[in-house]
């Protein structure tokens, strides 16, 4: 229970963070916290693939944090065709 918690909570974060910084704002907390946590799938496998390992909360955000920004692009891009 306590993970699942955890995963919202960075979700959420990652998430809004994304919202702000590719301009336009969030998308509503509960596809902020999808982002977020599909984010940290991405940005987990993004940074495997660079060989970087993020440990603790504040990594989790960071790697959730660029996972949801990646998936905001390519959100965005598919949504203008």
């Amino acid at each position: 229970m306590e993970g699942l918690i955890s995963a919202i909570v960075v979700g959420l974060i990652a998430g809004w963070l994304a919202g702000q910084v590719m301009k336009g704002g969030g998308y509503g907390i509960f596809v902020d916290i999808i982002l977020g946590i599909l984010g940290g799938i991405v940005g987990g496998w993004a940074f495997g693939l660079l060989g970087l390992h993020a440990g603790g909360l504040v990594g989790r955000i960071v790697v959730s944090f660029v996972g949801a920004v990646i998936l905001v692009w390519v959100t965005r891009l598919v949504k203008k065709k």
